[in-house]
């Protein structure tokens, strides 16, 4: 059979699996939160394969093989480094109990917490043109390898790879990405340490390359004698892939963030990033970088840099080349398994925000879940048609990835300074965020028309780092008055008579205030339980902190958004018989008793209970995380949770029957 009959086989194939995975996890979605959100269920070793699968990315593919053949083996791994370590685990360390916590379910949403409305607006739209054009840069390089690998046009592998996305991620959302994720990363665990054990055994070892590269040492060098610089502000250097790619590609991301807000817990959400972060780094990273340093040393003639016309980024599908089609075959589906996997996950980033910040905010913000969760698949079908439009922006990859940056850049900023600097106000972060986006706007335009090349003297990421950093520090500084109450530097976390102010408690602040008097420590747990946008529940609980009900466990981090009720409250609260006031002391109400009695019984019986209440997929996972904190319950389940009783929860039950 010929290469591109074999290799039809495997992508009807691989369309077959993730099709299906579609259908089979279609009957997990009821509302728009289980599209966007998962219902906040994933497990740990589903999260980890998702965290992982968007790190195996067409772009990962191209960058590590190519930089070993431009940069040296050095230079490639600085690198994976850089993003696996820097970027995903980093991540996890610092934010992953913050974002857990937190409840926004997109970062944009985070933002009209931290900051205002006008802010989470100007983040949303230029999340989704970020995200969008991440997901054409994928399926624009994917083109390229696959066209370049059996010949043929780009126009139709670009519409192959739209059409699949399209069938399986509209759906079930994150849902059918968790399962195709999974699918994603055993292709590639298996192609991609396949591909380098073939070129080892081909070539023989290490001995091989150090013999045969053209210039210098492999390790420090490319095959053309040059090395990957350390502190340049051109691209690339050590400098830049710090600013940029452990910062804006992950800490800026609406994705990564959705990876964490859908763990199942904290604990979940940092272990997920942290374990991805390391599989990336040796099971794709370092073979990649090897498979591109076998291949220049073994064809340095056939590259731009060793005298020949193919660019060293095509490294990986020269190497799959030189064995038979049917190995070279499955080695390229590997490559599309990573494309499509980022690809459908950055496609849900953009979703997500459209549905969250857009949809359910300023367009119809009173629909029910029936409507949410269509808007959620139409608006997943625009993003992909907006997307299919941006794979033709002028320049190709290189410039679509540097416009993808542009709208990354300064909501990383913003994540970090909100998140360590409580004085930092919507001011410094509404004028940090146009300063930034329009100063890479204004200068990819130009770089583009040749009118002026930034990249001589600056990557434009870094740029629009500095500037949104500089811009968002200058204003707050400039307006004080404008910072929150908790930014003020006579504000004292602990309440007393003589620190807190007046205010006037309504309706729904006594939920709020009665969701913390049962143990609900967590806005992430008052936002879904009372199902309403964290704007919403943001406002009650800084009304909650200003009055005294309730104090906040710190001023930063996810210590933020932890609290406590004081003394205070009891004055408002609904007084409570003795019943009543013995169970909360457990932590628990009428209907989490009778939430753990059905849990003992059959799982029929617990969606009957959950059906009777209205419960959505967020309001059981606010209660779940609630109980499972507690010790009276554990969530087991590779996907969709199961509920098991613990010794605690038996005891609980049994004291109050």
């Amino acid at each position: 059979m010929s290469v591109q009959m074999i290799f039809g086989i495997y992508c009807i194939v691989f369309a077959s699996l993730m099709i299906g995975a579609g259908i089979y996890s279609k009957k997990w979605v009821a509302d728009a939160s289980d599209f966007i959100l998962a219902g906040r269920e994933l497990s740990f070793p589903i999260n980890t394969m998702g965290v992982a699968a968007i790190g195996f990315a067409g772009t990962t593919v191209s960058l590590e093989c190519g930089f070993a053949i431009l940069y040296g083996v050095k230079g490639a791994l600085a690198w994976g480094i850089i993003y696996s370590i820097l970027g995903l685990v980093l991540y996890g360390l610092l934010f992953a109990n913050f974002v857990r916590r937190c409840g926004a379910q997109t970062l944009p949403e985070y933002f009209e917490m931290r900051y205002n409305s006008k802010v989470r607006n100007i983040v949303a739209y230029g999340t989704i043109i970020g995200m969008c054009g991440i997901l054409a840069n994928n399926i624009v390089s994917l083109s390229a390898i696959v066209s370049g690998y059996v010949g043929w046009p780009t126009h139709f592998v670009m519409a192959g790879a739209f059409l699949v996305v399209i069938i399986f991620a509209t759906l079930s959302g994150l849902w059918a990405s968790t399962i195709t994720d999974f699918i994603q990363v055993t292709i590639g665990t298996i192609a991609i340490p396949l591909l380098l054990i073939l070129l080892v055994k081909k070539y023989g070892g290490i001995d091989f390359i150090a013999n045969k590269w053209l210039v210098g040492n492999f390790m420090d060098n490319g095959i053309s004698g040059a090395s990957l610089p350390g502190m340049s502000l051109k691209y690339p250097s050590v400098l830049n892939f710090c600013l940029c790619f452990s910062s804006a590609l992950v800490w800026g991301n609406n994705y990564y963030w959705g990876k964490l807000a859908a763990s199942r817990n904290e604990k979940i959400a940092k272990n997920s990033f942290v374990s991805a972060g390391f599989i990336l780094m040796f099971v794709f990273m370092i073979p990649l970088v090897l498979v591109g340093a076998y291949t220049g040393a073994a064809l340095p003639e056939v590259f731009t840099v060793g005298g020949g016309t193919i660019a060293p980024t095509a490294a990986y599908g020269v190497a799959a080349k030189m064995f038979t089609p049917l190995i070279s075959a499955f080695i390229v589906i590997g490559c599309v398994a990573a494309s499509i996997s980022t690809s459908s996950t950055s496609a849900m980033g953009a979703t997500s925000t459209a549905t969250r910040d857009i949809y359910q905010r300023t367009i119809n913000p009173n629909a029910d879940s029936a409507k949410s969760l269509r808007a959620s698949k139409i608006i997943m079908f625009l993003v992909l048609m907006f997307t299919w439009v941006l794979c033709y922006f002028p320049g190709g990859p290189t410039y679509l990835f540097a416009f993808s940056n542009c709208w990354l850049v300064p909501p990383a900023i913003l994540l970090c300074l909100g998140f360590l600097w409580p004085r930092f106000n919507s001011t410094g972060a509404f004028w940090g965020v146009i300063f930034g986006m329009s100063t890479m706007v204004i200068f990819t335009i130009l770089e583009l028309t040749k009118i002026f090349v930034i990249g001589q003297y600056v990557y434009l990421a870094v740029l629009g780092f500095v500037v949104t950093a500089a811009a968002g520090v200058v204003f707050t500084i400039l307006s004080p008055t404008e910072s929150k109450y908790y930014g003020r530097p006579d504000w004292e976390l602990e309440p007393s008579k003589n620190n807190r102010e007046k205010v006037e408690l309504n309706d729904f602040d006594i939920q709020v205030l009665s969701l913390i008097r049962y143990g609900h420590q967590y806005m992430s747990d008052i936002t879904d339980g009372l199902k309403v946008d964290s704007k919403v529940s943001n406002i009650a609980i800084e009304k909650l902190d200003r009055g005294g009900y309730i104090k906040r466990a710190g001023k930063t981090g996810s210590s933020f958004y932890t609290f406590e009720i004081t003394d205070k409250a009891s004055s408002v609260l609904p007084k409570l018989n003795d019943l009543e006031e013995k169970m909360s002391k457990d932590f628990i109400t009428s209907n989490y008793l009778e939430f753990l009695k059905t849990i003992g019984d059959t799982s029929s019986k617990l969606t009957d209970f959950i059906k009777e209440k209205k419960y959505n997929s967020l309001q059981v996972s606010s209660i779940v995380s609630h109980l499972s904190r507690r010790g009276y319950l554990e969530e087991k389940g590779l996907y969709k949770r199961k509920l098991i009783l613990t010794s605690s929860g038996k005891n609980i039950i049994e004291k109050y029957q």
